[in-house]
């Protein structure tokens, strides 16, 4: 029976010093979300492609390539 006692306390020692030892889990700040680049509409077939990347015309419209931007608006 004293062995038994004894294993129980060992047990409930063991239990609470690791659970104190648990690492909380991440917390996700608002802030830190990425950023999205803005994206445009290619104006000859529709693509959406970064503004970074997106190629104009003499109108400021946006194209994917410059293909289409020499083929012009559909």
């Amino acid at each position: 029976m004293k062995y038994l006692l004894l294993l129980g306390i060992l047990v409930l020692a063991w239990v609470i010093f690791f659970k104190g030892r648990r690492k909380p889990p991440p917390v996700d700040r608002p802030g830190a979300t990425p950023q999205v680049p803005a994206m445009l509409a290619c104006t000859h077939c529709g693509l959406h492609v970064p503004k970074a990347e997106a190629l104009f015309d003499a109108a400021d419209r946006p194209y994917c390539g410059e293909a289409h931007r020499l083929a012009g608006p559909r």
